[in-house]
């Protein structure tokens, strides 16, 4: 009597096993995919009605956002033409802490690249060259501009 049972434990591992080792698999490519990319931006197709009408200028606002060292904060400017972003540019705000400095410096120097001709009714950015924090005050931003630039 014991063989039997022997093979119905034998089999329960082998199962419980092969489930285990597949929720880790399906966890580790899951985060191996957040953090492979360095630079993030995308621009989702628009489904007819739901895109603004924006006038054609420049138009500038402060993005806040909390980091580790604290609340941050920096100053977008994008000029626009048809709801397209023809330039950005953006200024440092992280005078007291050094690291928040650093990656915002990283992300100025990335951003151009990842906005510039995307319309910005579709932009949204997650990563710009390392920093993942930055982005988020830039996407406050952007979120100010368009209601300043709504005709």
């Amino acid at each position: 009597m014991r063989t039997p049972n022997k093979y119905a434990l034998s089999a329960f591992a082998g199962v419980s096993l092969v489930g285990t080792l597949a929720g880790c698999s399906a966890t580790a490519s899951a985060g191996t995919s957040n953090t492979s990319s360095d630079t993030s931006a995308s621009a989702s197709p628009s489904t007819g009605d739901s895109t603004g009408t924006y006038k054609d200028g420049s138009y500038t606002e402060d993005g806040e956002y909390n980091s580790p060292g604290g609340e941050e904060k920096v100053e977008v400017k994008v000029t626009l033409a048809d709801g397209v972003i023809t330039a950005v540019t953006v200024a440092s705000d992280a005078s007291n802490d050094p690291t928040g400095k650093q990656y915002q410096a990283q992300f100025i120097k990335g951003i151009s690249a990842q906005v510039v001709g995307k319309k910005i009714d579709s932009l949204s950015v997650s990563k710009v060259s390392g920093s993942s924090l930055t982005s988020m005050g830039f996407n406050a931003a952007i979120t100010k501009i368009k209601a300043d630039a709504s005709a």
